[in-house]
């Protein structure tokens, strides 16, 4: 019982209850919320004559007794308060082959993005580099090799800017492919690209290669154009609006998001969201600026109450949106299933950075993942002299939400396995130390993911 961890909260005029291990989730009604939030293990048969007191303003004796005994009996079938079987999984947590690379294919950009992470492509390097097909060939023979055991393979062309780089984004997608017939695997391609340079050749290979495309489009006009500039400064959304709307009507049905940001100059965020879909777009991810508080566009703690306003706004518009006729909005950070939900080493530690899937720049270097590159703390080999670090892919394997002091005692650490490592080196300095803002905004988003698949549940009985 020590282990046990439930979260109530309010939202959307619900009362939830979350069981933080077995991940039940109970609509509650205002006794038993009020009930739960009183209590704390453990639970005696009788209640103390401290909670009847407490609660009997509200309620009768009997209507409390009766509520508890519902209460302990969820308690004894291990849908609250239940055990937590994850620390012997992350006890087993060890070195897992590779399954996923990300190629920065153009450490390079045509715009000029004032929150940029990769500091207008070149990672700060102050060296504009394209990858050789050379090193991109090497890569995916890297790739195989320590991929062992696994079929399924992902390769991501990011930068930069990959479509600066085109031409060895083409050879290499046709090199996988042969790769994985020779080897019995199955590359999966993905690309992002802001879209400036997409053309009709472009969208035609990418629909037919790619298994995904995420696309950049902060939203509104106005709101795009105020951070996602040109090297004159100009604004790229009258360059990349209708690319975007050609590309995903020729996609049919294959996966595609639309991929933004919001910054303390738009915290009515749920406009630009709005915005997107008016233009046709369906899946959408519209995310928090990952930036230091001395930036003017920084979100800071002063901004959490509106952003969480903003995110409640959200939440009533989708599910709004999902009971009309209108065509479905998915939201990625409001996308969580409470029944078939990762696997227990997904939610231990997240997406596999250092460990499952690394990064490669133009030079053939390994990094943990892309927002790694050029910390050289943490460069991890060369794919060109088949090195690999496995040191620090054991110290990857091991960062899980068991290792993660401050990570222990929340509620959401099922959710969001403990963050994203290369932000928590970037702001703490240390992969194994979340960010608070960012966990407090990521614990905002969940609660409404989960109010949101409540309702739809509700929906379900009733048709």
């Amino acid at each position: 019982m020590a282990d046990s961890m439930i979260h109530c909260y309010k939202t959307g005029g619900k009362n939830i209850i979350l069981d933080v291990n077995s991940g039940s989730v109970h609509d509650a009604d205002e006794l038993t919320y009020d009930l739960l939030s009183s209590l704390e293990p453990p639970f005696t048969p009788e209640l103390s004559e401290d909670i009847y007191q407490k609660l009997s303003r509200f309620y009768t004796r009997d209507e409390i007794t009766e509520c508890y005994s519902e209460i302990r009996a969820l308690i004894f079938d291990d849908l609250l308060y239940s055990s937590d079987i994850y620390a012997e999984y992350a006890a087993r947590s060890v070195p897992s082959p590779l399954k996923a690379m990300c190629l920065l294919i153009a450490e390079d950009c045509n715009l000029r993005c004032e929150y940029c992470f990769a500091e207008g492509g070149d990672y700060g390097k102050n060296d504009r580099r394209l990858m050789s097909f050379d090193t991109a060939k090497t890569s995916i023979d890297f790739l195989v090799t320590h991929s062992y055991g696994r079929d399924n393979l992902e390769v991501d062309f990011f930068g930069g800017e990959p479509l600066l780089n085109w031409d060895v984004v083409k050879e290499t997608v046709k090199y996988g492919r042969e790769q994985g017939k020779l080897h019995n695997k199955n590359f999966r391609f993905t690309i992002t690209t802001n879209g400036v340079l997409l053309d009709d050749e472009k969208i035609d290979f990418i629909n037919s290669e790619m298994s995904n495309v995420v696309l950049s489009l902060d939203g509104r006009k106005n709101i795009h154009d105020r951070m996602r500039i040109s090297h004159d400064g100009e604004g790229s959304y009258d360059a990349v609006i209708e690319n975007f709307k050609k590309l995903v009507e020729k996609r049919g049905g294959k996966d595609y998001y639309i991929r933004g940001t919001f910054t303390k100059h738009n915290l009515d965020f749920s406009k630009d969201v709005l915005a997107i879909f008016n233009e046709g777009f369906t899946q959408i991810s519209v995310e928090p600026v990952i930036a230091s508080s001395d930036k003017s566009y920084a979100i800071t703690e002063k901004e959490l109450p509106a952003i969480f306003s903003e995110y409640e706004k959200l939440s009533k518009i989708i599910i709004n949106n999902h009971r009309s006729d209108e065509p479905r909005m998915n939201f990625f950070h409001f996308s969580v299933d409470l029944w078939n939900g990762p696997c227990v080493i997904k939610r231990l530690r997240g997406c596999g950075c250092g460990n499952e899937y690394c990064a490669i720049s133009p030079d053939g270097s390994i990094y943990p993942c892309h927002q790694f590159s050029g910390v050289e703390k943490y460069l991890m080999g060369n794919v060109h002299h088949n090195t690999f670090n496995f040191e620090l892919k054991n110290e990857f394997a091991s960062a899980n939400v068991m290792t993660k002091p401050d990570c222990n005692e929340c509620w959401a650490k099922y959710y969001c396995s403990g963050g994203c490592d290369a932000n928590n080196y970037s702001f703490k300095g240390d992969i194994k130390t979340p960010m608070k803002l960012y966990c407090e905004l990521q614990k905002k988003r969940l609660e409404c993911a989960i109010a949101i698949e409540i309702e739809e549940w509700a929906d379900r009985q009733e048709t």
